[in-house]
């Protein structure tokens, strides 16, 4: 399941503050893939799937 880190239509942050909270959510959740999700108009956080290589 997908974790909302950000809802970017109720954020009053600007698109700097949002790179640098992105950042900092990566630091933290490394075994996360961090992106806005256009239909939730949200930054959110998915479980990394294993490429062919690391399986």
């Amino acid at each position: 399941m997908d974790r909302v880190f950000i809802d970017v239509r109720t954020s009053d942050l600007t698109l700097s503050e949002i790179f640098r909270h992105i950042e900092s959510i990566q630091s933290d959740n490394p075994d996360l893939e961090i992106f806005l999700d256009g239909d939730r108009h949200a930054i959110v956080g998915r479980k990394r799937r294993a490429s062919g290589a690391e399986r």
